[in-house]
C-alpha cells in the first residue's frame, strides 16, 4: 500500500491543470479542521467555500467499476466500508461548516469533471453537489 498514493494521483493533478489553465486558483491538499474531523480535500477553494474530492474507485467503492476483494477479504472489506463511512462523516462536517462540495469518481471524463467544478464555482447557492459519473 506503500505506492499508493494520498495526494496527486493522476486524475487529481489533470483535473487541477484544466482548472487552473480556466484561471482558477485554489489550495491542493489543504487541511481543513471542522467540529474536530480532519478533512483533507484535493483541492479547495477556500474563498468561495468549495471543496472537491476524486475519489478513486477501488478505495471508495464505486458503483460501476468498485468490486469485493478476492484476497485478504477479511482485511480490505472492513477498509473499504470504513472509507466509505469516512467519506459521510466528512461531507456532513462539510456541509455543517457552509462548505460546498464537489465528489468526482477517478474515470469521470476530464470535461464533465470540469463542468461539474465550474458550475458549483459559479453558483451561488449553499448546497451540497455530490456528482457521480455514471459511465
Amino acid at each position: 500500500m506503500q505506492a499508493n498514493r494520498r495526494a496527486d494521483t493522476k486524475p487529481e493533478v489533470v483535473l487541477r491543470s484544466a482548472l487552473h489553465r480556466l484561471g482558477y486558483r485554489y489550495r491542493k491538499d489543504f487541511r481543513l479542521d471542522l467540529q474536530g474531523v480532519k478533512v483533507r480535500p484535493d483541492i479547495v477553494f477556500t474563498a468561495r467555500k468549495v471543496a472537491v474530492f476524486v475519489d478513486g474507485c477501488f478505495w471508495h467503492v464505486c458503483p460501476l467499476h468498485g468490486r469485493q476483494p478476492t484476497t485478504n477479504e477479511w482485511y480490505w472489506a472492513p477498509k473499504l466500508r470504513r472509507n466509505v463511512e469516512r467519506d459521510r462523516t466528512v461531507n456532513a462536517a462539510l456541509e455543517g461548516a457552509g462548505w460546498r462540495i464537489v465528489r468526482l469518481w477517478e474515470h469521470e471524463p476530464l470535461t464533465s469533471a470540469v463542468e461539474a467544478v465550474v458550475a458549483v464555482l459559479t453558483s451561488q447557492s449553499e448546497h451540497v453537489s455530490d456528482i457521480s459519473a455514471s459511465g
